[in-house]
């Protein structure tokens, strides 16, 4: 059963910083593709970044791809999300997911959730 328990959401001031913590267990972490969503109250859910296995490249979403920045720790199959100079747009519940590094392959496992809300 696969698993994926995303943390480190919580209340902060624009300006601010949070690090999202994403553990996945029930599959083979170092093989996939990591990605990080969002969905704001009112909002479609939307892409914020992703990490390939191999290579380690990273994709953002313009918006955020000065603050920030999606690793990963293979040894602790956990992805994170440091994220800074937070504004009240960056409110949402933030989800990661994993995929298949193959073209076409879609985001198929998700976790439950963390709440993001930055106020001004």
């Amino acid at each position: 059963q696969v698993q994926l328990v995303e943390s480190g959401g919580g209340s902060v001031q624009a300006g601010g910083s949070l690090t999202l913590s994403c553990v996945v267990s029930g599959l083979t972490f170092r093989y996939y593709t990591m990605g990080w969503f969002r969905q704001a109250p009112g909002k479609e859910r939307e892409f914020v970044a992703s990490i390939r296995t191999s290579s380690g490249s990273t994709e953002y979403e313009d918006s955020v791809k000065a603050r920030f920045t999606i690793s990963r720790d293979n040894a602790k199959n956990t992805v994170y999300l440091q994220m800074n100079t937070l504004t009240p747009e960056d409110t949402a519940v933030y989800y990661c997911a994993t995929r298949w590094p193959t073209t076409g392959a879609k985001y198929d496992h998700w976790g439950q959730g963390t709440q993001v809300t930055v106020s001004s």
